[in-house]
Order: C-alpha cells, then structure tokens, then sequence
C-alpha cells in the first residue's frame, strides 16, 4: 500500500463490523486503485458483502477507515451516508423498478444529477449497448440485458467507485461467460473502479486485475489472479482457491522430499512442511503391473478431466489432463510433478 494518494480509489483499513454473536468483519484491509477491478472472492459467510455494504454506507463500522476517491468517508465519529460517496451499487437481484423504462430506470440514478440527464442518460444507454431501448420495460428485456440497465444507472451519474454484489448469480452458465466479458468491457471503457463480490473462482480470475481472499472476515491475500492462484499466501487461500492436492514433506533450501519425489520449491523453507501440488502440474504416464500407484476415479468434464489416483501410502492426490488422455480405474500408473511447488510449515493448519 505504497500508492501516491491520488492514485488511490479505495483504501479500507482495518474494517470491523459485529453483528450479535458474529465478527462479520475482522480487521479488513485492501487498498484498490483507480481505474482497477478488484474481486472479494471468498466462501459463504466470510464478510464479502458485508465489506460490500460498509464500502456503501449501507452499514456503520465498529471500528476502522474506508475511504473512496481520496475522501474519508467513514471512520471514528464519522459515517457519511451512502447518497454522498458518491458510490454506484449494482445488486444481485438487479433492483429495476418494474414499473419504470429502461429510460426512467437509468434518469432514477441521476436524480441527483446537475448536468444534461437526458443526455447522461443515452450517454450510459450507449456505453452498455442498449441505445434504443429506451422505451422497453424490464420484463421485455433478457437477464443479461436487465443487468446492462442496473449497470447503465450506476454508471450514469459518474461514481468514484462501483460496486456490484454477485452480479452474474442470476445467469445460466453459458449466458454468465458472456455477460462477464460484456461487463467487464463497459468497466474498462469507463475507466472505472469496481469492486465485485463474488464466490465463485472462475469468475473472479478472469474478470479483475486484483483478488482479495476473505476467509472467516480477514483479508488473506490481495493480489493479481494469477500470482494468486500460483503462489497462495497460505494453506487456506491455497485449500480454497482451485484444486489442491496436499502431501507431507521436509524440506530443505528449495528443494522438498515427499512421496511424490524430490522437488524443487517456490521459496526456501526448512523442516516439516506441506507440500502444495496443484492437479495441473501432475504428468500421469502408465507403469509396470506391479506398481503400487493406481488410478481409483475419472472425472471427465469434456474440456479436461480429473483422474484421482491412489499412492503407495494410500493417500489420494487428483491430476488434471486434457481430454484426449485415456486411463482406466484400477491402472498402475507413474505420477511425475512438473514446475516448483509451493510449501507450507506445517504449524499452520490445514
């Protein structure tokens, strides 16, 4: 958190929020940047909209700083309300008025507006690809396209930072990849800073710049989607982020002994360890009839598949291959680990 001040769209600080008998949020800090996408990627009950809402104004802190744009906006004694952050919200439900035009549905976000609305209003219609629908009323348009109207309304009135709360939930799978390309264009073109709370890891990698891990209401990690995904923080964002396989080890400089062989390590470390190994990284090749490595489960899933494989030990370690690679359960098989793998001091629990 080294950025210049005015470089700055959002910086949370220590963000706590209690509710009877829960800490929803636990000391929770980031800091984004203007112009960057950011994703709160966390499981079910971690704080991710509730760290959405004290970002809003939605919610007072028990404690701590968020400010937006360069302006504190809630803190000891303060708590400015959600209409003066100058903060558009983008809900999981959409939150259209049934009763209201595309039109009137975008004009209801600059009520506040002191330029052109009208003009502002074709304006946010355009940026999101929906010029000359003014007049159409939300039960005439598409999933994707409702939430194009909620986008274009809080979008209009030229916020310091947008906020959209598992926007995509609503959409059926194929429908989602498209949408979320389509979104994340618009937020580019708009130069905007955004921040999605979502659950899900597909779409939190491929849609930001930046993720920031919430486990039980603290910030984990907060990084780029793909030195997240390769170099998790710890046991936790790694168990959570994507398939993971686990394997005791010692290690040694940058090398650890495990049961899959000698490998070579991300970082130094010594001593009892666990070794991560992602499922992508496990090279299957078919052994003598006697080895005692054995395939005990496929997964096919068309553009890969998940072969689970049972080591000497008995323990269970998953490979991901492409679709072309035909195993059969119960083949003896060799596993070899290609690129470093990441190790954790087995103090920290898994």
């Amino acid at each position: 958190m080294n950025r210049p001040a005015q470089e700055i769209g959002v910086c949370v600080q220590n963000a706590v929020k209690r509710f009877p008998g829960v800490a929803a949020a636990n000391g929770v800090s980031f800091e984004l940047a203007r112009g960057q996408l950011m994703a709160l990627l966390g499981p079910s009950g971690c704080g991710k909209t509730t760290t959405l809402r004290l970002i809003a104004g939605f919610e007072r802190l028990d404690a701590g700083v968020i400010e937006i744009g360069g302006q504190r906006v809630a803190g000891p004694g303060l708590h400015l309300p959600p209409e003066r952050r100058r903060v558009g919200m983008v809900f999981q439900e959409y939150a259209l008025f049934p009763h209201l035009s595309v039109a009137h549905n975008v004009l209801f976000g600059l009520h506040a507006y002191t330029g052109d609305r009208a003009r502002r209003m074709a304006q946010a219609l355009e940026l999101v690809g929906l010029t000359g629908y003014e007049t159409r009323m939300p039960h005439e348009l598409s999933g994707g396209q409702q939430q194009r109207v909620a986008l274009a309304r809080a979008l209009a009135p030229e916020p310091d930072l947008i906020l959209l709360d598992e926007p995509f939930s609503n959409l059926d799978a194929g429908l989602r990849v498209r949408v979320r390309a389509e979104i994340r264009s618009i937020l580019r073109q708009a130069n905007a800073t955004a921040i999605f709370v979502t659950h899900d890891q597909e779409e939190a990698l491929s849609l930001v710049d930046t993720v920031a891990v919430l486990i039980q209401g603290v910030v984990h990690q907060v990084a780029p989607p793909q030195k997240l995904y390769r170099h998790p923080a710890d046991v936790q964002v790694a168990a959570f982020l994507g398939d993971a396989n686990f394997l005791p080890g010692s290690a040694r400089g940058r090398q650890v002994e495990c049961e899959l062989g000698a490998l070579e390590t991300v970082t130094e470390n010594h001593g009892a360890v666990n070794v991560l190994v992602r499922p992508e990284n496990i090279a299957i090749m078919p052994a003598a009839a006697d080895a005692p490595t054995r395939v005990r489960a496929i997964n096919f899933f068309g553009h890969d598949q998940l072969v689970s494989v049972q080591l000497a030990s008995g323990r269970m370690v998953d490979a991901r291959l492409g679709p072309m690679y035909h195993f059969a359960v119960g083949q003896p098989v060799h596993l070899r680990v290609e690129g470093p793998v990441m190790t954790y001091q087995q103090t920290t629990a898994t």
